[in-house]
Protein backbone atom coordinates (compact mmCIF):
# COMPACT_ATOMS: atom_id res chain seq x y z
CA UNK A 1 0.00 0.00 0.00
CA UNK A 2 2.79 2.18 0.46
CA UNK A 3 4.14 2.44 -3.55
CA UNK A 4 0.14 3.75 -4.01
CA UNK A 5 0.26 6.73 -1.07
CA UNK A 6 3.75 8.03 -2.61
CA UNK A 7 2.34 7.97 -6.46
CA UNK A 8 -0.74 9.93 -5.01
CA UNK A 9 1.47 12.12 -3.12
CA UNK A 10 3.88 12.57 -6.02
CA UNK A 11 1.63 13.06 -8.55
CA UNK A 12 -0.28 15.86 -6.33
CA UNK A 13 2.87 17.78 -5.67
CA UNK A 14 3.67 17.64 -9.37
CA UNK A 15 0.19 18.30 -10.31
CA UNK A 16 -0.40 20.97 -8.54
CA UNK A 17 2.93 22.47 -9.02
CA UNK A 18 2.29 22.39 -13.04
CA UNK A 19 -1.72 23.61 -12.24
CA UNK A 20 -0.05 26.83 -10.74
CA UNK A 21 2.48 27.38 -13.34
CA UNK A 22 -0.18 26.89 -15.67
CA UNK A 23 -2.13 29.27 -14.09
CA UNK A 24 0.35 31.95 -13.83
CA UNK A 25 0.90 32.00 -17.32
CA UNK A 26 -2.18 31.98 -18.29
CA UNK A 27 -3.26 34.87 -15.88
CA UNK A 28 0.21 36.75 -16.97
CA UNK A 29 -0.75 36.24 -20.41
CA UNK A 30 -4.08 38.40 -20.37
CA UNK A 31 -2.76 40.91 -18.20
CA UNK A 32 -4.84 40.29 -15.14
CA UNK A 33 -2.37 39.88 -12.20
CA UNK A 34 -2.57 42.93 -10.70
CA UNK A 35 0.35 45.89 -9.72
CA UNK A 36 2.29 44.55 -12.93
CA UNK A 37 2.10 46.27 -15.77
CA UNK A 38 1.32 44.47 -19.19
CA UNK A 39 4.79 44.86 -20.68
CA UNK A 40 7.06 43.84 -17.68
CA UNK A 41 9.90 41.35 -17.67
CA UNK A 42 9.12 38.15 -16.39
CA UNK A 43 12.56 37.40 -15.64
CA UNK A 44 14.80 40.12 -13.59
CA UNK A 45 17.37 41.98 -15.66
CA UNK A 46 20.35 40.41 -14.31
CA UNK A 47 18.65 36.85 -14.93
CA UNK A 48 18.04 37.81 -18.47
CA UNK A 49 21.23 39.30 -18.66
CA UNK A 50 22.84 36.02 -17.64
CA UNK A 51 20.60 34.12 -20.48
CA UNK A 52 21.72 36.30 -23.27
CA UNK A 53 25.42 36.53 -22.55
CA UNK A 54 25.63 32.76 -21.92
CA UNK A 55 23.33 30.98 -24.26
CA UNK A 56 24.52 27.13 -22.94
CA UNK A 57 22.25 27.87 -19.94
CA UNK A 58 19.53 27.60 -21.91
CA UNK A 59 20.48 24.32 -23.82
CA UNK A 60 21.12 22.79 -20.32
CA UNK A 61 17.53 24.18 -19.08
CA UNK A 62 16.38 22.79 -22.02
CA UNK A 63 17.83 19.34 -21.42
CA UNK A 64 16.82 19.13 -17.91
CA UNK A 65 13.35 19.62 -18.38
CA UNK A 66 13.15 16.71 -21.09
CA UNK A 67 14.88 14.33 -18.67
CA UNK A 68 12.25 15.66 -15.99
CA UNK A 69 9.39 15.07 -18.64
CA UNK A 70 10.46 11.64 -19.87
CA UNK A 71 10.72 10.40 -16.39
CA UNK A 72 7.01 11.54 -15.55
CA UNK A 73 6.65 9.27 -18.70
CA UNK A 74 7.67 6.60 -17.20
CA UNK A 75 6.78 6.92 -14.13
CA UNK A 76 3.32 7.72 -15.41
CA UNK A 77 3.52 4.10 -17.93
CA UNK A 78 4.56 1.93 -15.30
CA UNK A 79 1.70 3.17 -12.66
CA UNK A 80 -0.59 1.99 -15.60
CA UNK A 81 0.88 -0.66 -15.85
CA UNK A 82 2.58 -0.51 -19.29
CA UNK A 83 4.46 -3.44 -20.10
CA UNK A 84 2.78 -6.06 -17.73
CA UNK A 85 1.21 -9.25 -19.38
CA UNK A 86 -1.78 -10.32 -18.28
CA UNK A 87 -3.77 -9.71 -15.03
CA UNK A 88 -3.77 -10.64 -11.79
CA UNK A 89 -5.31 -13.61 -10.26
CA UNK A 90 -6.27 -13.56 -6.64
CA UNK A 91 -6.99 -17.27 -6.72
CA UNK A 92 -3.68 -18.17 -8.18
CA UNK A 93 -1.86 -15.41 -5.49
CA UNK A 94 -3.80 -16.76 -2.37
CA UNK A 95 -2.98 -20.37 -3.57
CA UNK A 96 0.53 -19.43 -3.71
CA UNK A 97 0.71 -17.44 -0.39
CA UNK A 98 -0.75 -20.77 1.45
CA UNK A 99 2.06 -23.12 -0.42
CA UNK A 100 4.75 -21.09 0.90
CA UNK A 101 3.22 -19.91 4.46
CA UNK A 102 6.57 -21.46 5.96
CA UNK A 103 9.00 -19.30 3.93
CA UNK A 104 10.30 -16.24 6.29
CA UNK A 105 10.62 -13.09 4.58
CA UNK A 106 8.44 -13.45 1.26
CA UNK A 107 8.03 -9.78 0.64
CA UNK A 108 6.59 -9.77 -2.59
CA UNK A 109 4.35 -12.92 -4.80
CA UNK A 110 1.76 -12.71 -7.33
CA UNK A 111 0.52 -14.59 -10.29
CA UNK A 112 -0.30 -13.16 -13.74
CA UNK A 113 -2.77 -14.87 -16.17
CA UNK A 114 -1.69 -14.11 -19.91
CA UNK A 115 -2.09 -15.23 -23.46
CA UNK A 116 1.40 -17.37 -23.25
CA UNK A 117 0.59 -18.41 -19.78
CA UNK A 118 0.89 -17.87 -16.46
CA UNK A 119 3.49 -16.14 -14.47
CA UNK A 120 4.42 -16.35 -11.34
CA UNK A 121 6.61 -13.59 -9.81
CA UNK A 122 8.74 -14.32 -5.98
CA UNK A 123 10.60 -12.11 -3.90
CA UNK A 124 12.52 -13.76 -0.66
CA UNK A 125 15.41 -12.73 1.26
CA UNK A 126 19.30 -14.03 0.83
CA UNK A 127 18.87 -16.10 4.09
CA UNK A 128 15.31 -18.25 2.76
CA UNK A 129 16.37 -22.27 1.37
CA UNK A 130 15.88 -21.43 -2.58
CA UNK A 131 16.00 -25.03 -3.12
CA UNK A 132 13.46 -25.27 -0.81
CA UNK A 133 11.23 -23.01 -2.15
CA UNK A 134 11.93 -24.59 -5.72
CA UNK A 135 11.06 -27.45 -5.14
CA UNK A 136 7.63 -26.77 -3.29
CA UNK A 137 7.04 -25.12 -6.17
CA UNK A 138 8.12 -27.51 -8.77
CA UNK A 139 6.52 -30.03 -6.71
CA UNK A 140 2.77 -29.37 -5.92
CA UNK A 141 2.06 -25.40 -6.18
CA UNK A 142 2.59 -24.55 -9.47
CA UNK A 143 0.95 -27.74 -10.61
CA UNK A 144 -2.21 -26.69 -8.15
CA UNK A 145 -2.16 -23.05 -9.69
CA UNK A 146 -2.23 -24.66 -13.26
CA UNK A 147 -5.33 -26.64 -12.21
CA UNK A 148 -7.38 -24.10 -10.50
CA UNK A 149 -6.24 -21.33 -12.56
CA UNK A 150 -6.31 -22.60 -16.24
CA UNK A 151 -5.70 -26.04 -17.10
CA UNK A 152 -2.38 -28.60 -16.75
CA UNK A 153 -1.12 -28.10 -20.17
CA UNK A 154 -0.34 -24.45 -19.88
CA UNK A 155 3.40 -23.08 -19.86
CA UNK A 156 4.02 -21.44 -16.78
CA UNK A 157 6.87 -19.01 -15.91
CA UNK A 158 8.20 -18.67 -12.65
CA UNK A 159 10.41 -15.82 -11.37
CA UNK A 160 12.27 -16.38 -7.99
CA UNK A 161 14.10 -13.15 -6.78
CA UNK A 162 16.49 -13.10 -3.90
CA UNK A 163 17.10 -9.95 -2.11
CA UNK A 164 20.64 -9.45 -0.81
Amino acid sequence: MRQYTGNRIGLAIVGGTLAGLGAYAWLRGHDRLSGLPSHTKILPAQASHALATEPWLLWALALALLLLSLSALRWLLLCLGWGRRGARNGTGTAMLYVGLKGVEGLARAGVRVGQDGIHVALSCPAATDVGAVVSKLDNDIVGKIRREVYDDETPTLVRLHVRR
